[in-house]
């Protein structure tokens, strides 16, 4: 099933449009209700102003939930790349024949990971994690073969060091997965309806003009876009390039 929040362009119409008509419903039918009293009025003030304060603080959090995920997700590309480097460097312990084999292959396998921040089509990042898959099976095999034949710590070594290798790549899909739960997107979104039918019966009461209706979904559509573009690994704009994984890569082709 398609997440929506993976197109964050297309969350901005759909929310706009479902909160503009949430207002449009609360100015339009709600209005068939008499007046407010005085100080019914002063409740219903209180009722709105405690609503769009919850909505603020729920915007707010996911906000903040999907800059923390982000930040993560920067993180650990730079700790891939990282235990890359250094495993490109211990393989160095092994015998001369066997370090050639591992370092083809951490090229190679750098050169899929790099892919794999970079690519949007679906086919292709399955290609990239079978591929990655692979690569795993046949990095782990060319770093066992030699410390078997020869247990000493220097192999040893650089078996540790592969393995962060391949616990950093399963740390960064983990990160990846974690996204905001779709609960809080429901919350979210009948938080903002429930805020823009208060608003549009609002308008009603206090005779406001019309063109003020679109003001709060244009404003809490903007939010829902920017939390979705940010708390999505491939969609939209604000992506993690991979950065330190290119540097290395470069580095690497020049030796």
């Amino acid at each position: 099933m398609t997440n929506i929040t993976n197109f964050p362009l297309l969350v901005f119409p759909l929310s706009f449009l479902v909160l503009w008509l949430s207002a449009w419903i609360g100015a339009r039918f709600l209005r068939r209700q008499r007046e407010l009293e005085e100080g019914a009025r002063d409740d219903f003030g209180v009722i709105l102003a405690a609503t769009l304060t919850l909505l603020g603080l729920i915007l707010g959090f996911s906000f903040s939930m999907a800059v923390s995920r982000y930040d993560q997700r920067k993180n650990l590309e730079e700790e891939e790349a990282n235990a890359i480097g250094t495993e490109y460097l211990r393989v160095g312990l092994l015998p001369a024949a066997d370090a050639a084999k591992v370092r083809g292959l951490l090229k190679d396998y750098l050169e899929q990971r790099i892919l794999f921040y970079t690519v949007r089509d679906r086919e292709q990042d399955r290609r990239i994690d079978a591929r990655t898959a692979q690569l795993h099976g046949e990095l782990w095999s060319a770093v066992q073969a030699p410390a078997l034949a020869q247990p000493t710590p220097l192999s040893a070594l650089a078996a540790a060091g592969m393995n962060d290798v391949l616990n950093s790549q399963g740390y960064t899909q983990a990160a990846w997965w974690n996204r905001i739960p779709v609960a809080a997107w429901g919350l979210m979104v009948t938080i903002g309806i429930c805020c823009n039918l208060l608003i549009g019966f609002a308008v009603h009461q206090i005779k406001a003009e019309r063109f003020l209706l679109p003001i709060l979904p244009l404003v809490v559509s903007i939010a829902f876009m920017l939390i979705a573009d940010i708390d999505s690994p491939r969609g939209g704009f604000i992506r993690v390039e991979p950065q330190n994984l290119m540097s290395l890569s470069g580095s690497l082709q020049g030796q």
